[in-house]
């Protein structure tokens, strides 16, 4: 595969003059994350994803973890990586300084973030998961527990797991039977087996700090049951001296489809050592800040996938020469014409473009309101930003995930057999992203998560705080004539969406499982909308910077071209959409289960 390059350009578009990242940098209160020190820490990110991690790449795939007597050992080359990625520096960069970070903002770190996945999926995942725990215990953890847990993970010393997931349960977490014995000490005794576990075993650090969902003995039934715990590998006294080995052991890895570098343990603790994060029977909740972020580190490790495919397709499709243009000879001095001249190779190419800007555009914006409801001071400011993501994370979950999937499978098909073939990178991609449609909840969970509990749940107030703006941006550019054509297709689509979510619910009174059958396209509704909304505000900027006579005048004529295929050919799916939505639930409940298969 060609070499990856983290998409600097294209990021600080988004960031810059998009959202206008600076200014709302300084709203915040953080003075020092001025434009020159942005682009001084993403050209150091770029450069340790292009020749540290893109190297161990395949090397991931081909070696895999290996498995001996409850220790992991990493992927050539993944361990001494980890070590570069701590000396530089980038696991504290958005944590608080009082705990050794850096106090830089969440969007500047979890932007780069994609750009270490679409180096290396295998290997992002280590660090990723450390996020997310540290979160945990920053919104959650007392101050002993932050003083001997969290400044190590800051650090990089120590890593971090999520251990949601059990043999018989899967996602209906209501229904785990991990258990925690309260002991001394105020410490608990915690025993059972959680599986899927990414990171839960290793050689990268020094310990590695497990965030567990258990049972206290009398705890009730269902998710209102469930309490949340540290579970570290090793001991650790008062101090955050590590001790002696904790009663918790991987079991075995998986042998999995792809991002083979990456170790999923099954994880069996024994009476392990155990500290109880916030309130009893109120795990669930604290998780919600763990999952909230995976979902949407999950999401940009979808979007990574697609530059990624993008990037390999694009340089195979300029070089690989096959059959002439369709209009004539457009490289006479070869046998045939670079593949890119074949309007199909454009449509998947395009595809993937599209894609992979306007989904970036939405994961930082979403990043961009994480940062508000971490940092703002203004009350009525975070209650909006936080009504904004509670109705976005499950898209950018879902729709950049399985978006990654067509994006993935176009890469592959640009280069044809070639694409089948593992030296050329693709097939890796495409087996390494499919996870990503599963993990942090299913593509079917996300779905049913955004259309009954956050917009039936709120009784449509979230969507409406999300539409709202949407109208508002629409109305702001009403006399730019040369953009009506594209914001009344917004709109009148914005206006669909919110008389569809009214029908489902008037149908759903009637019978709830028209939520279940309506929820996944609606999701991919939601997110082809949303997406083009983004469109439409690039392209207004591009033809800003195009009047202001930019020297960049490729870059965003590029934009404006790419929103063009965006309203003609892809924000037309939703018609399909409407139409699976609108046939209801009966063409999907009405054959009885044991009447699927006649041999």
């Amino acid at each position: 595969m060609q070499n990856y390059k983290a998409p600097q350009r294209d990021t600080l578009f988004v960031t810059n003059e998009l959202l206008g990242f600076e200014k709302h940098y300084q709203k915040l209160g953080f003075e020092d994350a001025t434009d020159d020190l942005v682009r001084a820490i993403y050209s150091e990110a770029a450069k340790f994803a292009e020749n540290i991690l893109a190297p161990l790449n395949a090397v991931g795939d081909d070696e895999g973890c290996t498995w001996k007597d409850g220790e992991v050992t990493t992927p050539t080359g993944f361990k001494e990586a980890y070590r570069q990625y701590v000396e530089g520096g980038w696991p504290s960069m958005s944590h608080p300084i009082e705990v050794g970070g850096q106090g830089l903002p969440y969007s500047l770190s979890t932007s780069m973030a994609e750009w270490f996945s679409g180096a290396n999926h295998s290997w992002a995942m280590y660090p990723g998961l450390s996020q997310g725990c540290m979160e945990t215990l920053k919104a959650h953890g007392t101050e002993q527990q932050k003083k001997v847990y969290l400044e190590k993970l800051v650090e990089g010393s120590w890593t971090g797991t999520m251990c949601l997931t059990e043999p018989h349960c899967g996602s209906d977490l209501g229904m785990l039977k991990c258990k925690a014995e309260p002991a001394e000490d105020g410490l608990y005794k915690l025993t059972g087996t959680k599986i899927f576990i990414s990171a839960g075993e290793h050689d990268m650090s020094d310990n590695i700090v497990h965030i567990v969902l258990a049972r206290l003995p009398d705890a009730p039934k269902g998710t209102k049951g469930i309490s949340l715990f540290i579970v570290p590998k090793f001991n650790v006294d008062a101090d955050g001296n590590i001790t002696d080995r904790n009663t918790v052991k991987c079991g075995s890895i998986e042998h999995k489809m792809g991002i083979k570098g990456s170790a999923t343990c099954v994880m069996n603790f024994d009476a392990a050592n155990a500290i109880l994060i916030g309130e009893p029977n109120r795990g669930l909740n604290c998780m919600f800040v763990f999952m909230n972020m995976a979902r949407i580190g999950t999401g940009v490790e979808g979007l990574s996938a697609t530059e990624a495919a993008f990037q390999g397709a694009l340089s195979y499709a300029q070089d690989r020469t096959q059959f002439r243009s369709l209009t004539g000879v457009k490289n006479p001095d070869g046998p045939a014409d670079p593949i890119i001249v074949h309007p199909d190779v454009r449509r998947m190419l395009l595809t993937q473009k599209a894609l992979r800007e306007g989904n970036r555009a939405l994961a930082i914006y979403c990043m961009q309101m994480v940062d508000v409801t971490q940092y703002s001071q203004d009350p009525a400011e975070k209650q909006i930003a936080e009504a904004k993501l509670a109705l976005l994370t499950p898209i950018v979950k879902a729709f950049l995930t399985e978006t990654a999937q067509e994006t993935t499978s176009y890469g592959m098909q640009v280069y044809g057999g070639h694409g089948y073939i593992k030296e050329w990178g693709m097939e890796q991609l495409a087996r390494d992203t499919r996870i990503c449609t599963m993990y942090e909840g299913t593509t079917g969970i996300q779905a049913i998560d955004l259309l009954a509990r956050k917009i039936m749940g709120s009784k449509g107030e979230l969507l409406k705080v999300f539409t709202t703006e949407i109208k508002e941006y629409c109305a702001s550019i009403r006399d730019n004539s040369q953009f009506n054509h594209w914001s009344n297709a917004i709109e009148s689509h914005v206006d669909e969406w919110l008389q569809m979510t009214q029908d489902i619910g008037l149908s759903a009174a009637n019978n709830p499982e028209e939520l279940g059958a309506a929820s996944v396209d609606y999701l991919m509704y939601s997110g082809y909308v949303t997406v083009g909304y983004f469109w439409l505000k690039m392209a207004v900027v591009a033809q800003q910077k195009l009047d202001e006579g930019t020297s960049e005048v490729d870059f965003y004529q590029s934009k404006l071209q790419t929103a063009q295929f965006y309203f003609d050919r892809m924000l037309t799916r939703t018609r399909s959409l409407v139409s699976a939505i609108n046939s209801g639930s009966e063409n999907l409940m009405q054959m009885d289960a044991d009447n699927f298969f006649h041999g």
